[in-house]
């Protein structure tokens, strides 16, 4: 076989390590720090939503051991200008990303996966292509904005979509930000993440200050990297 492909495959089964590992950190954390975590990431993603004031932006329900809490949509909702659009991810069966509003905890259903969903009309895949902000699961995210998924390449497709301009920001556990990941060619990077510890940081080459997303901690001190 060509060596391309064997180093292909020595990336994917670095990955799915990656993810194992990951994903067993993730579930040992206490309920108590979980909670904690929940509650500093939404403190600085609401402080992120109320400088950029954004038109439309993009979230989704955190479950089980990702951060940000079950009640995340609901506090970004409340923090998005009056008129403004917070749309959820809706899962099709070839793992791409269709879109619908946030109405409401009301207005989720159970889905696949474990995720929670919206029951409003879809908006279609292209839907994301007008936000202005875009808030990305993932497991972790090196300081090159790679960021590492469940490995569905959902996000990788929606992220194509997402115009340069825009912010997309990853929210972490502290620990989750790392030096390198491994990486293939289809993969999407971000421009920042927030953790607990130090709020929200962009990343190496990430053109997301130019919008006003200056690296900070909670306290409100710069941060540069």
């Amino acid at each position: 076989m060509p060596e391309f492909s064997d180093e292909a495959e020595v990336t994917r089964m670095a990955k799915r390590d990656a993810r194992v590992e990951l994903l067993a950190r993730r579930r040992s954390l206490p309920a108590a720090t979980r909670a904690a975590a929940a509650g500093r990431v939404q403190t600085e993603l609401v402080a992120l939503v109320r400088r950029l004031r954004p038109h439309r932006m993009t979230a989704y329900v955190p479950v089980g051991s990702e951060p940000g809490g079950g009640d995340l949509p609901e506090v970004l909702r409340a923090a998005l200008p009056a008129d403004a659009e917070l749309l959820l991810p809706v899962l099709l069966a070839d793992l791409d990303l269709d879109w619908a509003a946030y109405t409401g905890p009301d207005a989720l259903i159970a889905a696949g996966r474990g995720i929670r969903e919206p029951v409003g009309a879809r908006l279609g895949v292209t839907a994301v292509a007008h936000a202005e902000l875009v808030v990305v699961p993932a497991l972790a995210v090196d300081r090159h904005g790679r960021r590492l998924g469940r490995g569905g390449g959902s996000y990788d497709r929606a992220l194509a979509r997402v115009p340069e301009a825009a912010v997309t920001v990853v929210p972490l556990h502290d620990g989750e930000l790392v030096e390198a990941l491994p990486a293939e060619p289809h993969d999407r990077r971000v421009r920042a993440v927030v953790t607990p510890a130090d709020g929200v940081r962009t990343l190496d080459g990430g053109p997301g200050a130019a919008r006003g997303v200056a690296p900070h901690t909670s306290a409100g001190r710069t941060r540069g990297e």
